[in-house]
C-alpha cells in the first residue's frame, strides 16, 4: 500500500505538471487562443459565399437611404419585429411594416431577414401584445434577470402551451404571406434570465423542449425561407461543466429538421461564447445554415450588455483596431457560418466594415 504522505507527493507533481505546461487540460480553454491563428487577416475581406447583412434592431426607419444599399456585397438588412407590433389585438394581424420595408429592400435589390422579438432587455417595455398579459396565458411574459439577480426585461412564456399556441398562429400567418419572398427569419436568442422560484411555471427541462417546439412550428411555417433559432446560452447548465444536454440538443434538433442556428455577439476571446455558440458550431457538422451576428460592442471585443461598456466613451477611439477581418475570418474558417449579421454602429459601420467590404472608402453615399 502507498504511504499516504507519498501519495499526497505524486498528486501535488501531477496537478503542478498540468499548471506548468499549460492549460490544454481544462476543457474550458480549449478555444482561447483560436482567433490567434486569424490574426493577420486584412481588408478587404476575401470574397466567400457567406452572405452579409446589416441588422438595424428595431430601428427599422434607418434602412431608407442608408449607405449599405450601395455595397454589393451586403445581402440585405435584419429588421426586428415584435410580437405585438404584428398582433396588436388577439387573431387581427398587421404586417404593414414588414410589407413596407420589404418592398422598398426590394426596390434596391436587397433582401429582407425578420428576427422576431418576444423578450426584451429593458424592464419598460414587453414585446407581447396586451391579449397575452391575461390570466388565459399566465400573464404571458415573465421577468428577466441577469446574473446579479436584478431584473432586466421580459421574455414571453415560450413554455406556456396556450402561448405557444397563439405563438404557431402567427408564423403560420406570417408564413403565408412571406415565406418564400423573404431571405429568411430567426427567433430570438435563448439565453434567459427566467427564475423558476419566482415563477413556478418554468423549468430548464420544459424550456428547452418548447424551443425546440417553437423551431418545428417555425419550419413548418416557413418550408423555403431560411429558418434559424439563435441559440447561445440555456438556463440551467454553464459548459463545459455543467452541461445537462439542453444547448446541445437544441443543435442537433436544428439540424434533425431543417432549422438553422445562429447567435448573437461574435466574440472570440470571451470563454462564455467560445465554450457554448462557438463551441457549438465548431465541433459539429452542419447541413443547415449557420448565422452569428455582430452587435453592439462586438466590435470593439465587448458587447451591449457589459457594465464597463461606455458607447460613447469607445466611439472612435484614436488608435482602436479595425477586428473586423479577424472577426470575419474566424466566422468563415472557424465556425464555416453561411450568414453574418453586422449592427450598424457607428463610426465602426463606416470605417471599419464598409472599407472591408468594398474597395472604395466610405464617403456618405446618399441613395436617391
Amino acid at each position: 500500500m502507498i504511504n499516504k504522505k507519498i501519495l499526497s507527493i505524486i498528486l501535488l507533481g501531477y496537478f503542478v505538471t498540468i499548471n506548468a505546461f499549460g492549460q490544454s487540460d481544462n476543457p474550458a480553454n480549449r478555444y482561447v487562443d483560436a482567433y490567434k491563428q486569424y490574426l493577420d487577416a486584412t481588408c478587404p475581406l476575401e470574397k466567400d459565399s457567406i452572405k452579409h447583412f446589416i441588422y438595424f434592431a428595431r430601428d427599422r426607419e434607418l434602412i431608407h437611404n442608408h449607405p449599405f444599399l450601395k455595397v454589393k456585397r451586403i445581402v440585405g438588412a435584419q429588421i426586428m419585429y415584435s410580437w405585438r407590433q404584428l398582433e396588436p389585438e388577439k387573431g387581427v394581424y398587421d404586417f404593414s411594416i414588414i410589407y413596407e420595408d420589404y418592398n422598398y429592400l426590394l426596390s434596391h435589390d436587397k433582401r429582407l431577414f425578420i428576427q422576431f422579438q418576444d423578450v426584451t432587455f429593458d424592464t419598460t417595455y414587453k414585446a407581447i401584445p396586451d391579449y397575452l398579459m391575461t390570466e388565459e396565458f399566465d400573464g404571458g411574459c415573465t421577468l428577466s434577470y441577469n446574473d446579479e439577480g436584478i431584473a432586466d426585461g421580459w421574455v414571453a412564456k415560450r413554455w406556456n402551451p396556450e402561448v405557444q399556441h397563439q405563438f404557431a398562429l402567427l408564423m403560420k400567418a406570417l408564413g403565408k404571406k412571406f415565406d418564400g419572398k423573404i431571405e429568411g427569419i430567426n427567433l430570438q436568442e435563448s439565453a434567459v434570465g427566467a427564475n423558476g422560484d419566482i415563477d413556478t411555471s418554468f423549468t430548464p427541462k420544459r424550456y428547452t423542449e418548447c424551443l425546440k417546439e417553437n423551431m418545428l412550428l417555425l419550419k413548418k411555417a416557413f418550408p423555403n425561407s431560411t429558418t434559424m433559432q439563435y441559440a447561445n446560452f440555456m438556463p440551467g447548465e454553464w459548459l463545459p461543466w455543467e452541461d445537462k444536454g439542453y444547448l446541445h440538443s437544441i443543435y442537433k434538433y436544428g439540424q434533425e429538421i431543417g432549422v438553422g442556428l445562429g447567435g448573437p455577439d461574435l466574440m472570440v476571446q470571451r470563454k462564455g461564447q467560445l465554450n457554448h455558440t462557438i463551441a457549438m458550431m465548431h465541433e459539429n457538422n452542419y447541413t443547415v445554415p449557420l448565422g452569428i451576428a455582430i452587435q453592439d460592442g462586438n466590435y470593439i471585443g465587448k458587447t451591449g450588455a457589459d457594465q464597463d461598456y461606455k458607447e460613447q466613451l469607445d466611439d472612435g477611439l484614436i488608435g482602436r483596431e479595425n477586428i473586423v477581418p479577424l472577426l470575419h475570418a474566424f466566422a468563415k474558417d472557424f465556425l464555416h457560418v453561411n450568414y453574418m449579421f453586422w449592427v450598424h454602429q457607428e463610426p465602426y459601420f463606416s470605417e471599419d466594415l464598409i472599407p472591408c467590404l468594398s474597395n472604395d472608402q466610405f464617403k456618405n453615399w446618399i441613395v436617391k
